[in-house]
């Protein structure tokens, strides 16, 4: 397997699996997240969003080229606070793996060169949030080391 950048102008390689990690939180929270988003416009703001500054895209590739997985992470760079320590961490915004490839390491070699990727900058913190109902996120998140720290709870009226 072999991990490399996947730079915005490439961000269609990533829909396919975008499209099925959004269905599942579709159909578990669909008061939070619109069914069946058109490929055009998951492509633009994909494009647009790994085209800022700080963010990031990684795939795990076999070795035939095929794309097995990916994470999307972002840089943050948040002040001191007299409450709270600031500094620069990583956000692991999304990750994703082909079902084919799930329970073979994909997951945890994409967190583990984020991990690496951190140490190479300075970077002492990786953080991440993951769904409820999502088990497979919460397992991974455990197996590399993220422990929950805080629970973010929501109230939508009508929900």
């Amino acid at each position: 397997m072999k991990i490399s950048d996947i730079p915005a102008e490439q961000a269609e390689r990533l829909l396919p699996l975008l499209q099925e990690l959004h269905a599942l939180h579709a159909e578990n929270q669909p008061h939070r997240y619109p069914a069946d988003p058109q490929d055009a416009e998951l492509r633009e703001w994909l494009s647009d969003w790994l085209d800022e500054d700080g963010v990031h895209a990684i795939g795990a590739q076999s070795p035939s080229g095929a794309l097995m997985g990916y994470a999307i992470y972002q840089i943050e760079d948040r002040p001191s606070l007299p409450i709270v320590h600031g500094g620069k961490r990583i956000m692991l915004h999304q990750i994703a793996v082909e079902d084919p490839f799930r329970r073979l390491g994909v997951g945890s070699s994409l967190i583990k060169e984020i991990q690496t990727r951190c140490k190479a900058m300075g970077i002492e913190t990786l953080v991440t949030t993951y769904a409820t109902f999502n088990a497979a996120s919460s397992a991974l998140m455990s197996r590399m080391g993220l422990a929950p720290v805080t629970t973010v709870a929501e109230w939508r009226m009508g929900a």
